[in-house]
Order: structure tokens, then sequence, then C-alpha cells
């Protein structure tokens, strides 16, 4: 099994920390994985992607021409990268800041309110750890628990006060994710 994701938006939404989670949840996993990043000189405001690849055996290469599963947080990023996703892929955006618009058939769309979401819990800055929650019920690939752990990896003892809040906004998007796919 290998497995290409793509996590997109406009610097300062935490893209960069959402796929460095991601890639540390799956090693979590016991998965060989790599974390590649892009982004401009300009960073908060410009756009930001990062891209991570997931396998059982050795990852075969790290910049893949598509992508089963792209999150993307914001329109800029939606209309990018579409087209990058697979037939049969999946494409899952924040419809705060998306439109939800299906403009090809040979995919599956995953909207949720992400940044409103995040707002309710208190922070607009945990938008990016919520995307990861509706991303892993969407795609059902990564353990729940396996992302609360990279959760608490990443944020570390530095920014140790942060994981409560980050656990709950991936717990929320988690049943909000789930909600939206049994529908």
């Amino acid at each position: 099994m290998e497995k290409n994701f793509i996590i997109a938006g406009f610097g300062g939404q935490g893209v960069l920390l959402a796929g460095t989670v991601l890639a540390n949840s799956f090693m979590l996993d016991g998965k060989n994985v790599t974390w590649y990043p892009c982004y401009g000189a300009e960073m908060r405001g410009g756009t930001v992607n990062c891209e991570i690849v997931v396998s059982d055996t050795e990852v075969s290469s790290v910049h893949k021409q598509d992508t089963d599963y792209a999150l993307v947080l914001n329109q800029q990023s939606f209309d990018r990268f579409i087209e990058r996703v697979k037939s049969g892929g999946t494409i899952v955006a924040n419809s705060t800041l998306v439109a939800e618009t299906r403009p090809r058939n040979d995919i599956k769309y995953v909207f949720a309110p992400m940044t409103k979401l995040a707002n309710d819990l208190g922070s607009g800055k945990i938008t990016n750890i919520l995307s990861l929650g509706v991303l892993s019920s969407a795609c059902d690939i990564i353990s729940k628990d396996a992302l609360k752990l990279g959760v608490e990896k990443v944020l570390g003892s530095k920014k140790k006060e942060l994981i409560p809040l980050n656990i709950k906004a991936l717990e929320i998007g988690e049943q909000f994710s789930a909600a939206l796919v049994q529908a």
C-alpha cells in the first residue's frame, strides 16, 4: 500500500505543521514515509503545500505526479490541486474558505467548515489540526491514536500547553467527518 497526500493552503495556516504531524503519525503507526515541503519566500499569506508519501514498504519516490488525497484549506489551493487528485481519489476542503463545487465527477469530495469549527473551539489557529481529523475519517488509513501521538510528538514539551486544545480539534474534525462519510 502506497498512498500520496497533498496538504495546501496559505502561509500562516499551519500547513507545514499539519504535514509534519501527519508524517510523524504515519511513522508512529509503523509506516515508511516521506515529507516534502514547498513554499515561496513570502511564506505568511503566500501559498504553501507539502506532500506526504506513505507506504508499508520502501517509498518509491518523494514527489508524485498525482495524489490520492488532497487536503486544501483555501480556494486557491483547491483550484490549484484538484487536477492532481487521481481518479477515484479524494479532495478534503475547508468549506469556510472554499466554494462547494464539484468540477470533476471521478473523485470524492469532503467539504467541512474547518475554520468555523476551529473558531467555535476558540482559535482559528487549530484549523490545521482539525483538518487532519477530517482527513483521517475521510481516508481511514491512519489510526486516531497515532494521530494523537503525532500531535503530542510534534508539539512536544515546548508547546505542551497547546496539546489538549489540538487533541480536541482533532477529535472534533474526526467526529464531523465521520458524520459526513456516513451520510
